[in-house]
């Protein structure tokens, strides 16, 4: 029998409705959220993220703008910008689009976020909070990963629990908030010795390291300046026979990667329809799922997984940052 395969999409549409009738008490009491994005320059891959951050607030009844500052602002400039939204009695919420331009110090700016307004969990308080076992609002993937292994009902409390990845917004803060949930939690990385040895005892495992699309780009890189070098390995990272049967398999990672390469190690490409000459890119996660899953008792699906969870996490902590700021 395989695993249960969970389904991102109907965990993010029951946030959704929490947050949507949620957003309506803050309403009637004159507290409505209120949600800016804030843009420096031009960034034509934002657009679409963009585009469906405005869409996913007017779905749940959270008011959204996009205020965007010139592509030669100064810090100065942009932190000012942002002081004043903290100082906007009617923006409760501020999440900052990356990258920024180069110049910029993106740290700074995100410390300059009032933390009661911090939707993306980021500021340094709100990771305190967060070390202190009362997190309000927190990394919006990392809260997303830890929702979705509640969801599946698995006791957590005693839990062997491995997580892949150590990143300041993901890996790490994942690793805090199942001490909290009182799981025995090793935290690992793709320069860990014998990785293997650490994720086949997890009755939980949380994937989050984005080998495959690091891998994929750091071979572009080094195409562009004109080297040649051997073809990446952007294969799964958790293979199947590194999961402990009947383990809680949570996949985060997000890879945009070509689904193979051809003689002369290009891409391969679409041969016919609307994509024909284009590269064929995939969108997969670090875990081999299809094998995986015949191994695992639950396990989230790349895309359809983690994502919406996300999305619907950071409407959730808007929502909290509205009864902040009240």
């Amino acid at each position: 029998m395989g695993a249960v395969i969970i389904d991102g999409n109907a965990v993010a549409a029951r946030i959704g409705r929490e947050v949507q009738a949620e957003a309506k008490k803050l309403e009637a009491q004159g507290r409505a959220p209120f949600l800016v994005a804030f843009q420096v320059g031009e960034n034509p891959a934002s657009q679409v993220y963009i585009r469906n951050q405005k869409k996913s607030c007017e779905e749940v009844g959270i008011g959204y703008r996009l205020d965007e500052l010139p592509e030669d602002a100064t810090q100065q400039a942009v932190e000012e910008h942002i002081r004043m939204l903290n100082a906007d009695e009617k923006v409760t919420g501020m999440i900052l689009q990356m990258p920024l331009p180069a110049g910029l110090d993106a740290r700074r700016v995100q410390l300059t976020i009032a933390p009661e307004k911090d939707v993306e969990g980021m500021h340094p308080v709100n990771m305190g909070r967060l070390m202190y076992g009362s997190p309000r609002i927190g990394p919006c993937t990392a809260m997303a990963a830890v929702e979705l292994i509640k969801e599946t009902g698995v006791k957590v409390e005693g839990a062997d629990a491995v997580v892949v990845g150590h990143s300041e917004i993901v890996g790490k803060p994942i690793g805090v908030l199942l001490l909290g949930l009182n799981a025995t939690t090793s935290v690992t990385h793709i320069f860990t010795k014998d990785l293997a040895s650490y994720t086949k005892r997890a009755d939980i495992l949380v994937v989050a390291a984005g080998k495959s699309q690091a891998m994929w780009m750091r071979y572009q890189r080094e195409i562009k300046k004109g080297g040649k070098v051997p073809l990446p390995d952007i294969s799964p990272l958790m293979k199947a026979d590194m999961i402990k049967k009947g383990a809680v398999v949570i996949d985060v990672a997000i890879n945009r990667i070509p689904e193979g390469f051809d003689a002369s190690g290009q891409p391969t490409k679409y041969t016919e329809g609307k994509s024909a000459g284009k590269p064929k890119i995939i969108t997969t996660g670090d875990v081999e799922f299809e094998k995986a899953k015949e191994i695992a008792s639950h396990i989230t699906p790349v895309p359809g997984g983690v994502g919406p969870v996300t999305v619907a996490i950071l409407l959730r902590n808007t929502i909290e940052c509205a009864r902040a700021t009240a």
